[in-house]
């Protein structure tokens, strides 16, 4: 039926929960790009198709460098899921910003170097031309609006916006460096949201980024108590108490997508994504993510 939708969840420590699916079952698929992180789980919340998916591998096997991110976003697409909501761990920049709130981003800085960030590299198999996805806005404002709401409704400690510098890990900054993004204005540090985000574009997905504060990155120093610096043992600490808000949070946001008639929005998504794409002069225009022969 007109606006059916069919949700895509990448989440990591904590979203991989089977309870948060019904009638789920596994799915192993392969793509143009190779294999996803792990076995796609296909079930339903709250009534709604969803396909979840562990960004890191169920085992957490995968660095933030190493995810196949490409193969993860197109997995996505060949089961047709019409909207993407993720959650990524990020450390804060900012004192108002402490371990335990959610931001909804509306944008980020990339200072990632070592990642395929395009499906249009012009190898066969894999789409035809060349790309220039504009990246403004980089997150979809509706979907963002409907994540902000339920997390008001549900009383859930968030900002309502922010922007976020990923760096390329799997390292966690030096002092210098939180320092340097911090003078920027960032709020939040992180490693995986590119090049996730600017895929999804190039697809005309909505997408939207639900960002978990886990703890206070280097920066922070005080007089009168000893700064918890970030350390693994601290993030999935915290990452997992995270994980139950933000089942709750989608859980919420999920009824109101489906809700909704996005056939308009996710048409206009559509179009933005096929005209940043150029074509080799002489050659016929062909479809949107039409495959190189």
């Amino acid at each position: 039926m007109a606006g059916a939708v069919k949700i895509g969840i990448i989440g990591g420590t904590g979203l991989e929960n089977p309870e948060i699916l019904h009638n789920a079952v596994d799915k192993d698929v392969d793509t143009p790009f190779g294999k996803p992180s792990d076995l796609l789980k296909i079930g339903e919340i709250s009534g709604v198709p969803c396909v979840l998916l562990s960004r890191h591998g169920r085992k957490h096997d995968k660095s933030p460098t190493t995810v196949n991110y490409r193969a993860n976003l197109w997995a996505l697409y060949q089961e047709g899921v019409t909207h993407i909501l993720t959650t990524t761990a990020c450390g804060s920049l900012r004192e108002e910003l402490p371990p335990g709130h959610l931001v909804f981003l509306d944008s980020a800085i990339d200072k990632t170097h070592r990642r395929e960030g395009t499906f249009f590299d012009g190898l066969p198999g894999h789409p035809i031309g060349v790309c220039h996805t504009p990246m403004h806005p980089m997150f979809d404002i509706e979907l963002r609006k409907i994540l902000i709401a339920t997390a008001t409704e549900l009383s859930i400690p968030h900002q309502k916006d922010g922007f976020a510098v990923c760096i390329e890990g799997p390292r966690f900054s030096t002092k210098a460096e939180s320092n340097l993004y911090r003078s920027w204005g960032a709020s939040l540090v992180n490693m995986t949201i590119f090049p996730e985000v600017q895929l999804a574009r190039e697809m005309g997905i909505p997408y939207a980024s639900t960002a978990l504060v886990t703890d206070y990155d280097c920066w922070r120093e005080s007089d009168d108590v000893e700064p918890e610096h970030v350390s693994v043992d601290l993030v999935m600490k915290t990452f997992a108490e995270n994980a139950v808000k933000a089942m709750a949070l989608f859980q919420g946001a999920i009824k109101k997508i489906a809700a909704r008639d996005w056939t308009k929005h996710n048409a206009e998504l559509k179009t933005v994504a096929k005209a940043a794409v150029m074509i080799p002069y002489g050659d016929p225009t062909p479809a949107h993510l039409e495959l190189k022969k």
